[in-house]
């Protein structure tokens, strides 16, 4: 049997990416810290469910621990690593740095030190969208240079990037990561617009439209992302010989190493989304306008032909499913 770690296991992608390989009859352990930046009881409850199964097992620790993930891959025979957990947030990054570093980079190195001692054979790894920053060609492809963030998040997860293919080079460690474009779903995160939104709009509270709603998203949702990391999963990069120094792809290599975009590849603007928001919970939001926030960009919008050419699949759930799916677990969730 495959046995997956996927880190991050409690968080939201993770837990419907975990609940995907399980079903699939893959053996998962998953970390989590449990951390509270945000309610510590939506991560419990995901975690309950992931305990009811058989073939998975959980272990509690921080990626930053050396000594934790050392052990970690030292008890346990990983075929393949998914690394989702991170410290997550744009704006949250202009307030805490340090978290960024600890997490996204120093436990970011111990897993890739994990994988090289311990010969693991693939892996995967979340990026994110915000690493095109001050990119303004669209759509956001990942044949285009990424090196302008406007957020240390974004450094962060381009940072990983340049780490894995070192390692990739290096060592002939199989690397693949993936730039999330705007995830929204069930289980979902409480910090993210969709989640914030709904909240609001619930008890009668106004809602903050930034850039006064000139912004448009690539939204994502959950299950076509979890469709898409499942099957990158067994999808191992090989080395492109055709690879050039000269005129150098980032998104491959010589060596095995490879980056996708995972996006729906239909940006929604935002006053839109609120609007369908607004239908799914049949009440009409009060918006307060503001500016743009540092570290935001107006638009995001993915360029998933590699993702389609290499594995078949494209993620394409309409905001109009993907919300009511939301709205309706939330309102049972919460009782509301």
């Amino acid at each position: 049997m495959t046995t997956v770690l996927v880190t991050g296991a409690a968080g939201f992608i993770g837990f419907h990416l975990t609940r995907k390989l399980l079903a699939a009859g893959k053996r998962v352990v998953g970390l989590d810290n449990l951390n509270p930046y945000y309610d510590p009881k939506l991560k419990e409850a995901r975690l309950a469910l992931l305990q009811a199964e058989p073939n998975f097992t959980f272990v509690r620790a921080d990626l930053e621990d050396r000594a934790a993930i050392s052990a970690l891959f030292d008890a346990h025979r990983f075929d393949a690593v998914v690394n989702l957990a991170a410290q997550a947030g744009v704006r949250y990054s202009l307030e805490n740095p340090h978290s960024y570093v600890d997490s996204n980079i120093v436990g970011f190195l111990n897993i890739l030190e994990g994988c090289r001692h311990h010969k693991v054979g693939h892996l995967v790894y979340a990026s994110s969208s915000s690493v095109y920053g001050g990119n303004t060609t669209l759509p956001f492809s990942v044949h285009d240079s990424v090196d302008h963030p406007l957020s240390l998040y974004a450094a962060t997860k381009k940072a990983n990037e340049l780490m894995a293919h070192t390692y990739s080079s290096l060592y002939g460690l199989p690397t693949t990561g993936l730039r999330f474009f705007t995830v929204y779903g069930p289980w979902g995160r409480p910090d993210m617009m969709l989640f914030l939104f709904t909240k609001a709009i619930l008890e009668g509270r106004p809602i903050d439209v930034f850039n006064h709603g000139q912004m448009q998203r690539d939204f994502t949702y959950v299950d076509d992302i979890v469709e898409s990391v499942s099957r990158l999963v067994d999808h191992v990069p090989p080395g492109d010989p055709a690879w050039s120094s000269a005129h150098p792809d980032p998104s491959r290599s010589r060596a095995p190493y490879r980056v996708y975009n995972i996006g729906n590849h239909s940006p929604v603007p935002l006053l839109e989304m609120i609007a369908v928001i607004e239908r799914a919970l049949g009440r009409t939001a009060e918006k307060r306008m503001l500016p743009m926030q540092l570290g935001d960009v107006p638009a995001t919008f993915a360029d998933v032909q590699d993702l389609v050419d290499d594995i078949g699949f494209k993620p394409s759930t309409s905001v109009e499913t993907g919300v009511g799916r939301f709205v309706e677990w939330y309102r049972e969730f919460y009782g509301v």
